[in-house]
């Protein structure tokens, strides 16, 4: 299974909750839409808590601020990757979530990055 892990930093004027709202009700059914195009298998939305909550435990790391979600979407395989690169409709279905991602993510805060799951406890 290849993931895609998208850390999420919202867009200076919006409040936590728009863009939790904002991403959960708006543009999560947009990549709903265009699941099958996309080949994606499963999307998965982390919404983080209030900052003061993790507080304790990111000072005790000296760690950065929090992100404000992170997205996961799951995939079958770097073949299947591929065949979405050379389809022209999956390519207008990037092209479409990415001008949305414009409307509420600071994309260049806003790392992401492809990996493959190793389960360390669960199944």
């Amino acid at each position: 299974m290849i993931k895609l892990t998208f850390a999420l930093v919202r867009l200076p004027h919006l409040t936590h909750e728009q863009f939790q709202d904002y991403w959960l009700n708006t543009h999560g059914p947009l990549v709903a839409s265009v699941k099958d195009v996309l080949h994606i298998r499963r999307y998965v939305q982390l919404h983080s808590f209030d900052e003061a909550i993790s507080e304790g435990i990111r000072a005790s790391r000296n760690a950065p601020p929090q992100f404000d979600g992170v997205a996961q979407l799951w995939y079958d395989s770097l073949e299947d990757l591929a065949a979405v690169g050379q389809d022209p409709a999956a390519r207008e279905a990037g092209r479409m979530l990415l001008e949305d991602e414009r409307k509420f993510i600071d994309l260049p805060k806003s790392p992401l990055w492809w990996g493959e799951e190793k389960v360390i406890i669960g199944g």
